[in-house]
């Protein structure tokens, strides 16, 4: 494979990883570790439910940010 063939692929995996939000959990995790290496990192279950509620939770009970 040459090594343009091998940066194409390397961007379209950074994109769709980044499009589909399946970083969220790594930036999370190094942003933790960043602002304090001790902080307690939940797992990435818990990660994905909290964000999932915060996207879509009722919105009488602070959820729900929209897509827009």
């Amino acid at each position: 494979m040459t090594r343009a063939a091998r940066r194409a692929l390397a961007w379209l995996r950074w994109y769709v990883t980044e499009f589909t939000g399946e970083n969220a959990y790594d930036r999370h995790v190094a942003l933790l570790r960043a602002a304090d290496p001790d902080a307690e990192v939940p797992s990435r279950r818990a990660f994905e439910r909290r964000r999932v509620a915060g996207r879509y939770g009722d919105p009488r009970d602070g959820g729900y940010h929209g897509c827009c």
